[in-house]
């Protein structure tokens, strides 16, 4: 099993005292899936994803990643299941400006010590950036950005890829076809795929669909 999410809780401080975000939630999904997580704003899809991806901890529950449990893992461990075996797509780009479009790709997999130049090649030939890769993110289109955030990601050859709203900064024409190339390569690569969306239309081009309602799943 790629990822098992287990009884996962999770509360921050609020005026009143705590506020529950998740209340025991479990999912599990394994490589070559890709998984849907849908709900409404303040259902908790964000909080999941940033405690699989070790970005928070949880307050009681377990999150395993290729076995190993995130909340017994030192930071510097977390960090390092970012670069290598996790691998993470955002909404905002957060594309590196001083880096042009061949040095943003392959950015995340130097840092794994995995970077391969003929893979980037591969990637950015797939994503139709062989001819943008001198350009730097301000020159490239939001679709274009969107893009090389996705090969950087898939650089690394991650087992698991995490997508929050991938295409929400996108119109609905240029994200169709992001999130087609982003599902392609991510069954080339046999990762496994958890993505956020509040779109039902996007969900349903994925393997399989989870809903959250006020941190639990409906």
């Amino acid at each position: 099993m790629l990822l098992d999410v287990s009884d996962l809780w999770k509360s921050y401080p609020g005026e009143a005292g705590e506020v529950p975000v998740l209340r025991g939630v479990s999912l599990t999904l394994d490589r070559g899936q890709t998984l849907a997580l849908t709900g409404e704003s303040g259902s908790g899809k964000s909080t999941l994803m940033h405690l699989v991806g070790g970005l928070d901890l949880p307050d009681r529950g377990r999150v395993l990643v290729n076995g190993a449990d995130i909340a017994g893992t030192s930071d510097a461990a977390r960090a390092a299941l970012r670069r290598g075996t996790l691998g993470v797509v955002f909404q905002q780009f957060n594309l590196i400006p001083s880096l042009n479009a061949g040095a943003n790709i392959a950015f995340q997999a130097r840092l794994a010590g995995a970077h391969d130049p003929a893979w980037c090649a591969a990637l950015a030939d797939r994503l139709g950036l062989t001819e943008h890769l001198s350009k730097y993110p301000e020159q490239l289109s939001g679709g274009q950005q969107q893009r090389v955030a996705i090969g950087r990601t898939l650089a690394a050859r991650p087992a698991l890829v995490l997508a929050d709203e991938p295409t929400g900064n996108l119109d609905q024409a240029t994200g169709d076809a992001v999130l087609a190339l982003m599902l392609e390569l991510v069954a080339e690569t046999g990762a496994g795929l958890l993505m956020v969306t509040h779109s039902e239309r996007l969900a349903a081009q994925l393997g399989a669909r989870l809903h959250l309602h006020a941190g639990e799943i409906a």
